[in-house]
């Protein structure tokens, strides 16, 4: 089935989500690398606002994938594995918004704030694979129709 938000029949979600991945999985190497001292305050702050942008593009991400998880077959085990994948994506959006909260003008422990970005990357890992299987095992936002004419005889290599 192909994706009900795309464009030119790329689907748009696929081609948004590694912005927000991206940006936590930075997120927390600045905070890595700020706790054992490898660097001064820019990396803290380069921890905040990547982790803020990851926030604003999950944000952009989830309304692509909202429109593919509405065009999924009613009680289908596709359905069923997207809805764990939303959850888990809008809960991982909600612990990094959290996460900018404790951040915010506060100089107290930066332990907490590590760890959550450490269990947010971790549901995201999960998430991630539930939307592998949702590609890659159930076809969702697979249009099934080839789009390029099969040549026929032999390939001729230059």
């Amino acid at each position: 089935m192909s994706s009900p938000a795309s464009i030119g029949k790329h689907p748009i979600h696929p081609m948004v989500v590694p912005f927000p991945i991206a940006l936590w999985i930075f997120s927390f190497v600045c905070d890595v690398v700020y706790a054992l001292d490898w660097g001064g305050i820019f990396w803290k702050d380069m921890a905040f606002v990547s982790m803020a942008g990851g926030v604003v593009g999950a944000l952009v991400a989830a309304v692509p994938g909202y429109l593919d998880y509405l065009s999924l077959t009613a009680l289908s085990a596709a359905q069923r594995i997207g809805r764990w994948h939303m959850a888990l994506n809008l809960s991982i959006a909600v612990l990094f918004t959290i996460n900018l909260w404790l951040r915010v003008g506060s100089e107290a422990s930066a332990v907490w704030p590590v760890i959550l970005s450490l269990v947010s990357i971790a549901l995201l890992g999960i998430s991630g694979w539930l939307g592998g299987e949702l590609v890659y095992v159930h076809g969702v936002a697979v249009d099934q129709e080839p789009q390029v004419p099969v040549r026929k005889g032999r390939d001729r290599a230059a």
